[in-house]
């Protein structure tokens, strides 16, 4: 199904009024024509996250399947850097929905709800408005699924730091619902970044005062500039989840975690 950008950003505008040639501009910026193309061919699930790939012509590498116990009897957190913002996720839809025959979750922003193909793998999780009450019940019920669950801790794709592509911190959240749950965590370390531009830009909006994520408005773009490249993704060894005790705290844990997926 394609992407209605107009009805989407008066669902989330409320009561503001947006210009017509700013919704115009929207959808130069993120190539709505290209992305409709694709998605009014209704693949869903894991195949919408392969087929997208194809689509974009972005090859992977895969390093560490072995290190996986495959046959559904063990449950899995999936905690991985975000260079990319978006290949890197359909990448790990793709690579663990086809290893745990499609038994795989994201927890992932609501607006990628509106890509219809990939919602069924997808748990919307939006941090304001209404829906923001739910977020506990929500975070729970999928925790506790026997679906493998795929987080990107950090929140939101790298960005510069002190001179470095990275991630910022990483949030305590999937290690608090991992010890929960029983779940071992595995760190995964996804090997690519985005253009020069990206980062400048981002680098230029908040000098400016700009608090919002603009940024990820461009991501669509980035993921267009890839076409013909090959990533490498990097899964480590499962962590067990008895090994996150009391000796540090989760958020401490968390970048202990981050640490060792950057090691991978």
């Amino acid at each position: 199904m394609a992407i209605d950008l107009d009805a989407i950003v008066k669902s989330k505008a409320g009561n503001k009024k947006i210009p017509a040639f700013a919704i115009s501009l929207l959808k130069r910026i993120i190539h709505l024509d290209k992305i409709n193309a694709f998605l009014v061919q209704g693949y869903e699930g894991v195949e919408f996250c392969e087929k997208t790939l194809d689509y974009i012509d972005v090859k992977v590498n895969v390093e560490g399947l072995e290190n996986l116990d495959t046959s559904g009897n063990t449950l899995y957190t999936f905690a991985s850097n975000h260079p990319l913002g978006g290949i890197d996720g359909v990448t790990l839809g793709m690579v663990l929905g086809k290893a745990f025959d499609g038994k795989v979750k994201y927890l992932v922003n609501d607006i990628l709800m509106n890509l219809k193909g990939l919602a069924p793998i997808c748990v919307p999780i939006n941090k304001v408005g209404g829906q923001s009450r739910n977020l506990p019940r929500l975070i729970s019920e999928a925790y506790e699924s026997d679906n493998q669950m795929i987080v990107f801790p950090a929140g939101k794709c790298s960005r510069k730091i002190d001179g470095v592509i990275q991630d910022v911190a990483w949030s305590k959240s999937f290690i608090t619902k991992s010890v929960e749950t029983k779940r071992d965590i595995v760190p995964v370390h996804f090997i690519g970044q985005n253009s020069k531009k990206f980062y400048n830009r981002d680098i230029f909006f908040k000098k400016i005062g700009i608090k919002a994520n603009l940024t990820m408005l461009f991501l669509p773009d980035e993921m267009f500039k890839a076409q013909g490249s090959t990533y490498t993704v990097k899964f480590g060894k499962p962590i067990p989840y008895s090994h996150f005790d009391s000796s540090r705290s989760a958020q401490q844990w968390a970048q202990w975690v981050r640490e060792e997926a950057y090691k991978i």
